[in-house]
């Protein structure tokens, strides 16, 4: 039995090519052939089994056979809002993990104590989309630029908004613990090595945020990041 091979495309059913990225790797790489078969992912929600209708150095036409609509694994939206480290590896790792797991959003956070004040969005959307392929997963995240904290907290309309620290004079609630099945709609915010600040924090708290830890564990960034997306996918697993 052949390997089945998955390619990112946005609205698949509404074109019959693949984008050049994809195509180089089909042709060049998989060496893809007419009347092969290989599946779309369409980052919203289906698949789609398709047959390869002509190749060439910088293109690949495709025919949809059939639409596969696939149908989630986790319920709501899970969103991570996360101040980047300075070695921009560790996040991309955490992005990648995250991905495959399965969260709905991520956005970057400008906080007080923040190393890393620039990202490229660019590679975090390829690292996305190759993880999503990895996985097998028709959702495909949405990447959001770095933010400042205060607007951030602001803006966002999240139902249920979690704030996760280290300051001991704050008190905290565990925050798998305080996750149940009607927490459809989670932000949770993880601080940068150095936390967030703690009039940060109470900023946070003014708003609407609940004060939360992970557990006992002082957790580097992409870990916490990682730990808090597996949480909440747990807790709202279909």
């Amino acid at each position: 039995m052949r390997e089945a091979h998955y390619f990112y495309v946005p609205n698949a059913a509404e074109t019959d090519e693949l984008p050049l990225d994809e195509t180089i790797h089909a042709i060049r790489v998989l060496r893809l052939k007419p009347k092969d078969q290989i599946y779309l992912m369409d980052g919203v929600g289906s698949f789609y089994l398709a047959e390869v209708k002509m190749a060439s150095s910088k293109h690949c036409l495709y025919k949809v056979k059939e639409v596969l609509k696939q149908n989630p694994s986790w319920k709501g939206q899970i969103h991570l809002a996360i101040a980047p480290t300075k070695d921009m590896g560790r996040m991309e790792w955490m992005v990648e993990k995250a991905t495959e797991i399965g969260f709905n959003k991520i956005s970057f956070l400008n906080s007080k104590f923040s190393e890393r004040h620039v990202i490229k969005a660019d590679r975090i959307e390829r690292i996305v989309i190759s993880a999503m392929k990895q996985s097998r997963k028709p959702w495909k995240p949405l990447i959001s630029p770095i933010v400042d904290f205060k607007d951030f907290i602001k803006n966002e309309k999240a139902k249920n908004k979690f704030i996760c620290h280290c300051y001991d004079e704050i008190p905290r609630k565990d925050f798998f613990a305080n996750l149940d099945s009607n927490n459809d709609d989670i932000v949770v915010m993880i601080g940068p090595e150095g936390d967030f600040s703690i009039d940060e924090v109470k900023a946070a708290l003014s708003l609407g945020y609940e004060s939360v830890t992970l557990g006992k564990s002082r957790l580097r960034t992409e870990t916490a990041g990682l730990n808090a997306v597996m949480m909440a996918n747990l807790a709202l697993r279909l």
